[in-house]
């Protein structure tokens, strides 16, 4: 463990142009976070950005250091998000159930635990459960300025989530 610290402290000495002592205490004073489980409480999701029922339980926010935040969705049978894009991307880990997602213009695509899904930036498209089961999915966005992780647009119609064409 000492070695790998050291390596590190190499590495990061080489890139930075600082002693590897300045990078060595720089890491020692860095602590982890640890957010326990039932520390932070589950809301539900607005009707002005979802169909039916969906639960958010938020995971990490993003700090100074690290834009990234993460969340669990759980979308009941049918519910589904607003079309939206992301400034900064967005990744889904499919966790539970089945689910749906569709970029704008392409086919709906069914989604099932262990499934990723990796929205570029920009990427207009949105996701939920399908008719007859429930899904959850952890997502993870990035900031690209404080606060602005998702553009809202308007609600998926019932043809638009069936995948029947317009």
């Amino acid at each position: 463990m000492k070695n790998a610290m050291m390596c590190m402290a190499l590495a990061l000495t080489a890139a930075t142009g600082l002693s590897a002592g300045q990078v060595f205490a720089a890491e020692m004073d860095k602590a982890q976070t640890i957010i326990r489980n039932g520390e932070q409480a589950s809301s539900k999701g607005s009707e002005q950005f979802f169909t039916g029922n969906v639960r958010i339980d938020p995971l990490y926010p993003a700090n100074n250091e690290m834009r990234s935040s993460g969340g669990s969705v759980t979308f009941e049978p049918g519910a589904r998000s607003n079309w939206h894009i992301h400034p900064v991307g967005q990744v889904l880990i499919i966790t539970s159930g089945v689910g749906r997602t569709q970029e704008w213009g392409k086919p709906v695509q069914e989604v099932r635990p262990g499934d990723v899904v990796i929205c570029p930036v920009g990427v207009k498209h949105w996701h939920g459960a399908a008719p007859n089961s429930s899904m959850s999915h952890i997502s993870i966005c990035e900031e690209k300025e404080p606060g602005k992780v998702v553009e809202w647009m308007e609600k998926v119609t019932d043809e638009q989530y069936n995948g029947i064409q317009q």
